[in-house]
């Protein structure tokens, strides 16, 4: 059991830091092709194979290892609802990141700065709260 909790935090941790990271390559990565010295002719997509190839099998990997550890060992509470509730607001950040590439590619990463920066804050704050929410356990009480 313990060694799934681990494998739960590793994976998020993966899972999140490239969730940051991602807007980030992408504004780069056209600031760098827009530049005069020109970008890499041919290559692959970076922010797009990372995404692919990375991230989302991370995401996936956090989603059953979580799921696992709450199937083996259950303890619910309000806080898991809310911590649920956070994760799957985590999930559509995710989803839009991979709209946000598909757009970056489209449109040659004009007009995407904001939405990288949006993106990025978003899953800062989104992983605070988790954060906040799992180790504080906070009651709810007045809510029911």
């Amino acid at each position: 059991m313990d060694w799934l909790l681990v494998l739960h935090i590793i994976t998020l941790v993966f899972w999140v830091a490239g969730l940051i990271y991602i807007p980030a390559l992408v504004v780069g990565s056209h600031l760098r092709e827009s530049s005069e010295t020109g970008g890499l002719a041919g290559a692959p997509n970076l922010p797009r194979v990372i995404f692919t190839h990375v991230v989302t099998p991370f995401a996936l990997a956090a989603i059953i290892a979580g799921t696992l550890v709450f199937v083996l060992a259950p303890s619910i509470g309000i806080w898991l609802i809310a911590k649920l509730t956070l994760v799957v607001v985590l999930v559509s950040n995710h989803l839009l990141l991979g709209l946000l590439i598909t757009r970056a590619e489209a449109l040659g990463g004009k007009s995407v700065r904001r939405c990288c920066l949006a993106s990025g804050l978003t899953t800062c704050l989104l992983a605070a709260a988790i954060l906040w929410i799992v180790l504080a356990k906070p009651a709810f009480e007045g809510l029911l």
